[in-house]
């Protein structure tokens, strides 16, 4: 069996002093800033998810899968990025499968500690502590605890990196605002391996003494994210998965991945805050297994559109009007599933 999967890509740019605002926090735990204009925090935690196929691939209402023969999809083999076992992340819900592919070049330290832990096994039975509608799903913390962390040292924040344009290659589609509240300042977004992503516009890389540009990834609908309190080197063992754009979060909080399979088991998480909300029972995170895991058998094979092809220039401005490629932010990414 094929299935054809989309996962919706988001984009939106950093800026140095970004790093400094916080706008809140109130656990240990790790914190995002709200949806709201109140600016709320977040706590966010890990996922985890060991799966079944049948719980991956679901055509109930809600599923992510569409039909192979979908037309918009008929790009050639050769444009097909196959990604590595070892750059996912699976983590089982209530829900079905979510499926993570990691950035270690964008956060390796971030990537190195959600595999870590989901190696040890920390997330299993975890709960989404803190979830919002139409902004995240926090994960990690305990029913007991939602500030439950890791005893690890804190993780420094990875909001932003420093790239060579000739080696990491951001496909640049447009102007965008880095930070909706804190930097109204204008950079470049566009898409880095089908991921969303800001970046200072790469000519500037010709007038910097050491040759290279800042970049970030975008904090749109699929993002993965680490949370933290109001110390932007705090980060712990919370994470959260955006379930909406959080432009307000990008460059304050550091993504290590996106949602390639699942986001529909994303959106479908209780919402409710633990300890908050009289009554609310949090979903589970049943497990959380890297791909590589000897001991896990739920992989499947994830594919995504190469999105520096011509193949994906074309399809992306016939999805636009006026001669202009639309948002990277509504953009879905063409990403594929193969049992």
């Amino acid at each position: 069996m094929k299935r054809l999967w989309m996962s919706s890509a988001l984009v939106l740019a950093l800026t140095a002093s970004a790093c400094a605002e916080n706008n809140a926090s109130d656990a240990e735990t790790d914190s995002a800033e709200a949806a709201s204009a109140a600016a709320e925090s977040i706590d966010a935690t890990e996922a985890a998810g060991e799966t079944q196929l049948a719980a991956l691939i679901q055509d109930d209402a809600g599923s992510m899968a569409v039909a192979e023969e979908t037309p918009d999809y008929d790009f050639p083999d050769d444009v097909w990025r196959a990604v590595e076992q070892d750059r996912l992340l699976y983590i089982e819900t209530d829900h079905g499968m979510i499926v993570v592919e990691l950035a270690p070049e964008f956060a390796p330290l971030h990537v190195e500690r959600m595999t870590t832990l989901a190696n040890e096994r920390f997330y299993d039975f975890l709960v989404w502590h803190r979830v919002i509608d139409g902004f995240v799903a926090q994960g990690g913390g305990s029913r007991t605890n939602p500030s439950h962390s890791t005893d690890m040292d804190r993780v420094p924040g990875e909001f932003t990196m420093r790239r060579d344009p000739n080696e990491i290659v951001i496909f640049e589609t447009q102007d965008r605002v880095i930070n909706t509240r804190s930097n109204p300042s204008i950079a470049r977004a566009g898409f880095w391996n089908g991921f969303p992503a800001g970046t200072q516009a790469a000519a500037l890389a010709s007038i910097t003494a050491d040759g290279m540009v800042e970049s970030w990834l975008l904090h749109c609908e699929g993002a993965a994210s680490m949370a933290r309190t109001s110390n932007p080197d705090s980060a712990g063992s919370q994470f959260y998965l955006t379930r909406g754009d959080a432009e307000h979060l990008n460059a304050q909080y550091t993504v290590w991945g996106r949602v390639r399979a699942g986001q529909d088991a994303v959106n479908a998480i209780a919402v409710g805050t633990a300890g908050q909300d009289p009554g609310f029972t949090p979903d589970t995170i049943r497990s959380m297994r890297v791909g590589s895991d000897p001991d896990f058998s739920g992989q499947v094979t994830v594919e995504v559109i190469d999105t520096n092809s011509q193949a994906f220039a074309d399809w992306l401005m016939a999805q636009g009007e006026g001669g202009e490629a639309p948002d990277v932010c509504a953009v879905d990414i063409p990403v594929r599933i193969t049992e």
